[in-house]
């Protein structure tokens, strides 16, 4: 298994094909990309064999991506936009899943003393709770309206209790038909942090691309379906040294001051070879930009309104 150091199924293919020299697709693998204006793209990487789960470490199902370009600087138009793209893209997960009028649990993960894993509970504060009107005032409640419930269960640290073993005695009790999952998650781009959205309807292991693995929250261990919405807020230190590398021999290049081996250098993944050089070991670091404060709050904004009007 590669160190892919990521959550993220599109960069793990992009990885895996690297590394192995593949033009094509990756057996098992299947990959469209649309664009829907000049700064939003999607990509969809379906993983549809054993094969395609052993080559990237992901599980066998849909990976939905959004990249979101310019959005440190994003203004209302532009989060409103990517809220709409994210609507539609939800709405097909859930319609795949569960009836129209079936129960969600929406689960926030993340700590929220801690600015760049704040976003899922974030998120839960904005989010329209309506099972709770449906069952005591539903007078008041527009007929169809679906039930949803909503939980940020708080971070083993803090509570001692694993957010699968609270999520366990929910399901138990509440019985909800669905759980959609939002949490932070690590990349291997820079570019990313903040401006990309991962759905996935295969649930989702929590702290596994910053290695701080945590039990899987799944139908496999929860007994219902779990959509998993992850939002890239941090990198480790080898990726932006990796990434500086890149970026300082492309100016070389663009100074006509390059040779084979810068060229060599540049079209081989150097991320392993920075890893081992810098010996980060125990020590390796998880960063994330001066503005993640704004970028948190952008992308709560994006996550909330296209959660509210999907559901």
């Amino acid at each position: 298994m590669y160190n892919f150091r990521t959550d993220l199924a599109l960069e793990r293919r992009d990885i895996y094909k690297k590394a192995n020299n593949i033009e094509d697709e990756v057996d098992g693998i299947e990959a469209v990309e649309e664009t829907v204006n000049e700064n939003i793209k999607i990509s969809r990487v379906k993983i549809t064999n054993q094969n395609g789960q052993n080559a990237i470490g992901k599980p066998i199902g849909n990976y939905i991506t959004i990249d979101i370009k310019k959005f440190k600087v994003a203004g209302e138009e532009e989060i409103q936009k990517a809220s709409e793209v994210l609507t539609e893209e939800l709405k097909k997960l859930l319609d795949e899943h569960i009836e129209k009028q079936g129960e969600i649990l929406v689960v926030g993960l993340g700590n929220i003393y801690v600015t760049p894993d704040a976003l899922g509970p974030k998120v839960v504060n904005e989010i329209d709770i309506t099972r709770h009107l449906i069952n005591y005032l539903p007078q008041y409640v527009e007929e169809g309206t679906r039930p949803v419930s909503a939980i940020a269960p708080g971070v083993l640290g803090t509570t001692g209790i694993e957010t699968m073993e609270i999520l366990k005695g929910i399901v138990d009790n509440v019985k909800p038909k669905l759980i959609l999952v939002i949490d932070a998650l690590a990349s291997r781009s820079i570019e990313r942090i903040s401006s990309t959205i991962q759905l996935a309807d295969t649930g989702i292991v929590p702290g596994a691309g910053v290695d701080n693995t945590r039990k899987e929250i799944s139908e496999k261990t929860l007994g219902i379906p779990v959509i998993a919405m992850g939002i890239p807020t941090v990198v480790d230190l080898a990726t932006i040294i990796s990434e500086g590398i890149d970026i300082f021999i492309s100016k070389l290049q663009q100074d006509a001051k390059s040779n084979e081996h810068l060229n060599k250098l540049k079209e081989e993944d150097s991320y392993e070879e920075v890893r081992e050089a810098l010996n980060v070991g125990d020590y390796n670091m998880i960063v994330t930009p001066k503005e993640i404060d704004d970028l948190i709050e952008n992308m709560k904004d994006v996550v909330a309104r296209g959660i509210n009007f999907a559901v």
